[in-house]
């Protein structure tokens, strides 16, 4: 079992910059892959990013390509999001969640381990 814990969030301005983290415990040494989804007020639970946890291969959508950066430190079993550039429609709660088997998804359906999530809120 592994469980994940978010932290990082909060209220910024249109155009601020925030980082989220995420640490991993447990059985940490099976997971594949993290990523970080979010879910809109009154909205479902979207992809943002993923990151492999055995290679160096990163995907992101598109609506947070330049803005969003994806990272991880093994050593500390965490995975960050920075975003940057950020606007009143990235506010969400954001997830991270975690996968034992490649390869890398994008679907929320493919992950097995979820944290209790961040919020965060972009004013205008």
């Amino acid at each position: 079992q592994v469980h994940l814990v978010e932290s990082g969030g909060g209220l910024v301005q249109a155009g601020g910059s925030l980082r989220v983290a995420c640490v991993a415990s447990g059985r940490t040494s099976s997971m594949k892959a993290m990523g970080w989804f979010r879910q809109p007020p009154g909205k479902e639970r979207e992809f943002v990013a993923a990151i492999s946890w055995v290679s160096d291969y990163i995907r992101y959508t598109d609506s947070v390509l330049g803005r969003f950066t994806i990272s991880r430190d093994s050593a500390k079993n965490t995975v960050y999001l920075q975003m940057n550039s950020l606007r009143p429609e990235d506010t969400a709660l954001y997830y991270c969640a975690g996968r034992d088997v490649s390869p890398l998804l994008t679907t929320a359906s493919a992950y097995k381990y979820w944290g209790q999530g961040t919020p965060v809120t972009v004013s205008s």
